[in-house]
């Protein structure tokens, strides 16, 4: 049954929900959903390189991939009092189909000072969001003005943004709101997307028989005048035979040595007998040339288990690098169980995860139905305490209806 608590929003953890570092987690409500049969997810940033300027977007949702409408706020005090909601349409029916957009996440360029945020976009002729593996583009905007990413180069254009990508038969993504934009010292904007590949036919590349199959791909832009121009890295390939579904929503970082490292989700989706991983790729070129993927592991190179969701990079202003994401107990099925949900510490020598460093942030309570999904987590630290600043919901996709409020948790890391 659900747990009424986690529908209408409680400030307190329950003892049992967390082990250990407790007292380091604080949970609130961000924004309410507004109806049964409507979840909210929530991310929230600055949009300034000093101060206390920050947006946060509220999407809502019914069914899976798809936001059925958005809603802007802003702050002039880091969060602590938010502006009135602002409408964005997400959705817009067109003569080729349904429009749909879905906003993303954002950078404040440390070089220029500019507030950049990402959505995608795409038209679905039937509205079927598994159309989207065929339709997707990303978009920019910056000034105001929203812009395709497009790959320099004569060749490239609106229907063929990308090497490999051909609008109408594959696609190019954010995969989730935690595929956070990085900044080079170099100037150039680093953003970990995925991609869907086409076989010698000319369809979508299936080869793991999962739900979907995809590719990561790591994008560069520069600025040239008001504009970003784009290269993109090769693609980073799963293997079929480990990983059913291909390599989706990375997370990328950089170590003080200059290596890059893309944290990726995988699945066992369709073949639970597969161990379910998180993957990492690594870069010593500046993020175009990537190793083959093989499972993320504790620093002492035994892998842990990991459902099929995303997860976040996050660098902190004391230093350390933080990995916020799920482990699980035993081997997860597919996306499932999407709870706990932990902060640990990365080793910056070796890019691997401290085991000892876990906190928990949030899991499955007494009462809770084992449907719920602790999702998309988008973090950033609070520049008035450097707290770590965590929005993810505690979603319930009931048949009946999806239920769920955004939250807010603050980790003192």
């Amino acid at each position: 049954m659900l747990d009424r608590r986690a529908f209408l929003g409680v400030t307190a953890l329950s003892p049992a929900l967390l082990t250990g570092a407790d007292h380091r987690v604080s949970r609130e409500v961000f924004l309410r959903s507004p109806a049964k049969g409507t979840a909210v997810i929530a991310t929230a940033g600055y949009t300034s390189l000093r101060g206390g300027d920050m947006y946060s977007v509220e999407q809502r949702l019914s069914r899976s991939d798809t936001v059925d409408v958005a809603y802007y706020r802003y702050s002039k005090d880091h969060g602590r009092t938010w502006g009135p909601p602002v409408e964005r349409r997400t959705g817009e029916k067109r003569p080729e189909g349904m429009l749909r957009r879905s906003p993303r996440t954002s950078i404040v360029d440390p070089k220029t000072g500019r507030w950049i945020e990402f959505h995608v976009e795409g038209i679905l002729p039937t509205d079927d969001p598994l159309e989207g593996m065929r339709q997707w583009n990303v978009y920019y905007t910056s000034n105001g003005v929203a812009r395709q990413i497009i790959h320099e180069g004569a060749e490239f254009d609106a229907r063929h943004p990308l090497p490999g990508i051909y609008t109408g038969r594959n696609m190019v993504m954010l995969g989730d709101v935690a595929s956070t934009p990085l900044p080079m010292k170099d100037g150039s904007i680093l953003l970990p997307v995925v991609t869907t590949a086409l076989d010698a036919e000319g369809r979508l590349y299936n080869p793991g028989g999962g739900y979907t199959w995809t590719e990561a791909m790591v994008l560069h832009g520069r600025w040239s005048g008001d504009r970003l121009v784009w290269r993109a890295s090769q693609p980073v390939k799963g293997d079929p035979l480990r990983c059913t579904r291909g390599m989706d929503e990375p997370t990328l970082a950089q170590l003080p040595d200059g290596r890059l490292l893309l944290v990726m989700r995988g699945s066992n989706d369709k073949k639970p007998s597969l161990p379910a991983y998180k993957w990492v790729s690594w870069s010593t070129d500046g993020g175009f040339r990537w190793t083959e993927p093989q499972p993320w592991t504790w620093t002492d190179g035994t892998p842990f288990y990991s459902p099929s969701a995303c997860s976040q990079l996050l660098r902190h202003s004391n230093g350390r690098l933080y990995w916020i994401g799920h482990v699980s107990a035993t081997n997860a099925r597919g996306n499932r169980p999407r709870y706990p949900v932990y902060v640990g510490e990365v080793n910056q020598d070796n890019g691997l995860l401290i085991r000892d460093s876990l906190i928990r942030i949030d899991d499955r309570a007494e009462g809770d139905d084992e449907i719920l999904m602790l999702y998309s987590v988008c973090a950033h630290e609070d520049r008035l305490n450097g707290d770590m600043a965590l929005n993810m919901t505690r979603l319930f996709a009931f048949e009946t209806g999806w239920v769920g409020d955004a939250l807010l948790y603050r980790i003192k890391v």
